[in-house]
């Protein structure tokens, strides 16, 4: 899907693929949100070697947020679990970059 993505978006830039088909082609090709478990949670922030409070300041939520998500209390969703999913593929570097996202 990666490459027949890539091919799109060469398309689009010469102008053979027009803005719609390219957004709606970029919506299929999103990848799919996973979900975390409680320890996969904490996991994660112990790898990126950070306190709860310093990833919840990353993720813009409160650090009771982070400590009910490690307890199982809460489930994150929504833009949340969406940088859950960033920080996971990519690191929180990336989350805390000034770099622009490349097109």
């Amino acid at each position: 899907m990666e490459n027949a993505h890539d091919i799109a978006k060469s398309l689009y830039r010469v102008g053979v693929v027009d803005t719609k088909t390219m957004r709606e082609f970029d919506l299929m090709c999103l990848p799919e949100i996973k979900e975390f478990s409680s320890s996969q949670i904490k996991k994660l922030r112990l790898r990126e070697k950070v306190s709860q409070p310093i990833f919840a300041k990353c993720l813009n939520i409160s650090p009771v947020t982070i400590k009910k998500w490690e307890q199982g209390e809460k489930h994150p969703s929504g833009s949340a679990l969406k940088l859950l999913n960033l920080i996971a593929e990519r690191g929180l570097d990336f989350l805390m970059s000034n770099e622009p996202i490349a097109a």
